[in-house]
This record gives C-alpha cells, sequence and structure tokens, in this order.
C-alpha cells in the first residue's frame, strides 16, 4: 500500500507543473499568420491581465453597423518591454489595429501592433507572432 502511494505522489509532483502549459493555447490554433487586417475605431474596453492583455474596439463597417472586435495582445510584462503600460490604452481612444485574423471568429484577432492615441506604433505581439520569426 506505501508503495502504491509513493508512486501516486511521484507520479503527481512529476505532471503538475506542467499542467498549467496544457491550458495555454498556441498562436496557430487560433490565428491565422497568412491572413492580416488593419482595423481603426474606438477602444470600448481593457483588460489588463495574464496570460494575455485583451482589448476590444468598436469599429465602424462599410454598411454603417458597429463590430466590436475582440484583440489580444501579448502578456502585460512582454508589452511593458515595449514600452506599454496599463493606462496605455483608454476607454474612448482612437486606434489603429494592424493583427492577424482569427481563425473562428471573423471579429477576433491578435494585434501585432497598435497605433495608439498619441501617435506611437507600439509592437503587440508575441514570440509566437509570425513575424518574429526567422525566416
Amino acid at each position: 500500500m506505501n508503495r502504491t502511494l509513493a508512486v501516486l505522489v511521484a507520479v503527481l509532483v512529476l505532471v503538475a507543473p506542467g499542467t498549467p502549459l496544457f491550458a495555454h493555447h498556441s498562436f496557430s490554433s487560433e490565428y491565422d499568420g497568412e491572413k492580416t487586417f488593419t482595423i481603426t475605431g474606438v477602444v470600448a474596453k481593457v483588460e489588463w491581465t495574464n496570460p494575455h492583455v485583451r482589448f476590444y474596439v468598436d469599429v465602424k463597417e462599410p454598411d454603417g453597423t458597429m463590430a466590436n472586435w475582440n484583440l489580444e495582445l501579448a502578456s502585460p510584462s512582454a508589452l511593458a518591454r515595449n514600452g506599454w503600460n496599463s493606462r496605455t490604452l483608454k476607454v474612448g481612444d482612437t486606434v489603429t489595429v494592424l493583427g492577424y485574423s482569427g481563425k473562428a471568429v471573423p471579429t477576433r484577432g491578435a494585434a501585432r501592433s497598435v497605433v495608439v492615441a498619441d501617435g506611437r506604433s507600439l509592437f503587440a505581439g508575441t514570440a509566437e507572432d509570425p513575424d518574429s520569426q526567422p525566416r
């Protein structure tokens, strides 16, 4: 009985640390690295959280309707290394986003760069960003 318990504990100790890795998605599972978009709109919401910052932009479509885009950025720490902070995007700011289209939802994307309200263009991608990979 004690041997069985010891084996079970050993397995849990070895497997448990890797479990969170399975919860994180890969770029290519959600986004199309070959299909880019550029949108301009008004920031509706910002979620400055791990593992990725997310923000939402209201974009006026050619037919006059409004579309709410759901955009993923890198982690807060990666963004900070590229000049971002939690106040870079504010609700009501007009921004232009260059990014990669979502595979499942047309108004979802991974932002590569964002032209923020003060005119700066900031890198918003991650190491998984197709353009950050060697060719």
